[in-house]
């Protein structure tokens, strides 16, 4: 064997594919070719010869690719360059690529099994010399390689040793199998379109203040003027407290006095209804008069109209801890003109003076 010649071809193959990048997986077809030197076995006489090769294959696995693959050699007899030997045959192989990330090229492993055909010219003693043999057998191969990508095309060097089972040779009647070497460098040029990266999946959208309500008011921080509220306020649209009454209107009294009306019952009996229904809630009772009497006498009775409310409600099961007063306010907030703009008396108006209030503690 011409070992000068295999280790300049293995080099050459080598110093193209570390100037490759590693091959990512892509399972499209690819078509390939292929040239090299084959040496010959030195049983059969012939001289080495270059060969080329066509094929197509493709990737099974980002690691296994089967290929199938014609050659064609035509070496000459060492004797008689005059006579005709060439060989071409078919095969499948199947390579076991090492692929590591990072790295700009990987060898692999080749075994590969095909058919080979023989057509060798011999002399004989007759006229119509040379005589011609055809004969076709069984092929095996392994081997090893390196393989690049170059971006559109890849690139292939390989080493490989062939075991040709040709038991009919002329030339080497005694021989039933032959091992030729085989050096090439050769190119894989995918079919197709490359392969689109698969798409990145979307970022995740990030909650704006419009999607968080950090004081859990149920004003979205967007809105909310007042971030610190306390559980058990009433919140208003702009998320800060607002004053609660809870509307007693109804329970008025007579002029002068401080007794509940039986009209009031009922309203007083939904007021006793809501603070059940809600036990977080503390509210203020407020008594108010209107402008009638001096404001001391209006202040004393203003507390006995709370006071009257005030003990209807905690004697129907409201606790007193959830009352503020009794507290009266007299005359000093009145809810309706007690006069006319003439100054002339309002009795409507001053009817809705004296009340009594729920409110809401904050």
């Amino acid at each position: 064997m011409n070992k000068k010649l295999l280790c300049a071809a293995l080099l050459a193959g080598l110093g193209v594919a570390q100037a490759a990048s590693a091959q990512d997986f892509d399972d499209r077809w690819y078509l390939t070719g292929a040239a090299g030197f084959n040496v010959q076995d030195n049983a059969r006489g012939t001289r080495n010869a270059p060969f080329a090769a066509l094929g197509f294959g493709k990737h099974l696995s980002p690691t296994w690719s089967l290929d199938f693959e014609l050659n064609y050699q035509n070496p000459k007899f060492d004797a008689n360059q005059n006579l005709l030997w060439s060989q071409y045959g078919a095969s499948v192989d199947l390579r076991r690529h090492f692929v590591q990330d990072g790295r700009n090229w990987n060898p692999y492993l080749l075994m590969g099994l095909g058919y080979q055909r023989s057509e060798e010219e011999f002399v004989i003693p007759s006229p119509t010399s040379p005589g011609e043999r055809e004969d076709g057998n069984l092929a095996a191969k392994l081997g090893l390689g390196l393989q690049g990508d170059l971006g559109r095309v890849g690139i292939r060097t390989e080493l490989a040793y062939r075991v040709d089972f040709d038991d009919s040779s002329v030339a080497a009647p005694d021989e039933d199998r032959f091992g030729d070497v085989l050096a090439s460098v050769g190119v894989v040029v995918p079919l197709g379109p490359e392969p689109a990266a698969p798409a990145e999946p979307a970022p995740a959208p990030q909650p704006s203040c419009a999607d968080k309500d950090d004081d859990g008011d149920g004003v979205n921080n967007c809105d909310d003027k007042c971030p610190g509220s306390q559980a058990g306020q009433t919140i208003g649209p702009d998320g800060c407290p607002v004053p609660v009454t809870i509307d007693l209107k109804g329970v008025n009294f007579d002029y002068d006095k401080s007794t509940l009306r039986p009209d009031a019952i009922a309203i007083l009996n939904e007021a006793v209804e809501i603070l059940k229904r809600y036990p977080e809630l503390r509210v203020e009772v407020a008594g108010h008069t209107d402008s009638k009497g001096t404001d001391a006498y209006n202040q004393k009775l203003s507390e006995r109209r709370a006071q009257a409310v005030y003990d209807y409600l905690t004697s129907n099961g409201i606790d007193a801890s959830r009352l503020v007063g009794p507290v009266g306010y007299g005359e000093s907030r009145p809810i309706a003109p007690n006069e006319n703009p003439d100054g002339s008396d309002n009795p409507e108006g001053r009817a809705k003076n004296r009340r009594t209030e729920l409110n809401v503690q904050q």
